[in-house]
């Protein structure tokens, strides 16, 4: 077991339910959006989900890894208010920003855990490193797609 401040494993599972929640709200925007529009969002949807559900595992295995335990359901506070279902299915500018924000969300997160880590925990730093890539990249192919519909 590493010896891994208690403030690392807490800010992992802060990241671990960030997203696990993200795949949630993906999931559904990805089946509930309608409209000849929504397709390309709904396809890119669909294939960030792996991506966000990679990031959960390995921050699932990096919590046990360090000391920690995975936390189950009952501790799932929601946090992503904008990324709920829109009222009107069509709604596909609603569904980009709700997933800009969780974006910006898991950046500012990762960020976060990166500078944590700094001369202490190097593999979490990686694994964080890694991810924020990820989620950088997301963001941007989802800023592109705001640029389209608000431009």
């Amino acid at each position: 077991m590493a010896d891994v401040p208690q403030q690392i494993i807490d800010e992992l599972k802060v990241a671990y339910w960030m997203e696990m929640e993200t795949v949630m709200n993906y999931i559904s925007c990805s089946i509930n959006l309608d409209g000849v529009r929504a397709e390309e969002i709904k396809k890119s949807l669909e294939a960030d989900i792996t991506a966000e559900l990679g990031h959960a595992q390995n921050l699932a295995r990096r919590i046990k890894t360090v000391g920690g335990v995975v936390p189950g359901s009952s501790s799932f506070k929601s946090g992503q208010a904008g990324l709920q279902p829109p009222a009107k299915m069509t709604d596909v500018v609603a569904v980009i920003k709700g997933v800009i924000d969780a974006e910006n969300g898991a950046i500012a997160q990762y960020n976060k855990l990166i500078k944590l880590c700094d001369g202490v925990d190097y593999v979490t730093q990686d694994l964080c490193i890694q991810a924020l890539g990820d989620e950088e990249s997301h963001r941007r192919e989802f800023m592109g797609f705001l640029a389209e519909y608000e431009g």
